[in-house]
């Protein structure tokens, strides 16, 4: 078994009804969510929206290949309505971001873990030192909490909910 992070984020829509859709369509296809972040409220990156998102990281435990984790959350955005991915930053329904598949360093055309801009993001590197501090980024050697300490981002990254208070 893998330990597979993924984040998850939108900000159009019923936010609540589309993350819980989400974590169950991807449970059902990766395996079974071993830890889940609070979910946070955060400013848009890369570009201006009066929309706020919302942001979750997921640890899953797989047996699936990392390609076969690629296509079931880009199967899970599609069916949760995304369009499609551009190149540019955009609101958006749903993302499902890959941001660590074990410790493995993968580096194709459609697939780049770990996540090429997780040390740029605290609304990754937020909820990601929420249930795994100490994972270690198998590219710089560093944890998510020196990450963390080290990110220049000044976005608001705000904390909206532990679980149960927002249906989720």
């Amino acid at each position: 078994m893998i330990r597979l992070y993924i984040l998850l984020g939108g900000n159009l829509g019923d936010k609540s009804r589309i993350f819980s859709e989400a974590r169950d369509k991807l449970e059902k296809r990766l395996g079974e969510i071993n830890s889940l972040s609070a979910v946070y409220e955060t400013e848009p990156w890369g570009f201006e929206s009066s929309d706020l998102f919302w942001n979750q990281v997921l640890e899953f435990k797989t047996i699936l290949s990392p390609e076969e984790v690629l296509w079931q959350t880009q199967q899970t955005e599609i069916e949760l309505g995304r369009i499609s991915k551009s190149n540019q930053y955009d609101s958006r329904i749903i993302d499902v971001d890959i941001l660590f598949y074990g410790d493995q360093v993968i580096s194709q055309p459609n697939l780049i873990i770990p996540h090429p801009r997780i040390q740029e993001r605290k609304f990754a590197l937020i909820p990601l030192c929420e249930i795994a501090p100490y994972l270690l980024h198998p590219v710089f050697r560093k944890n998510m909490i020196r990450l963390l300490e080290e990110c220049t981002d000044q976005l608001n990254v705000k904390k909206i909910s532990d679980l149960d208070e927002v249906h989720l």
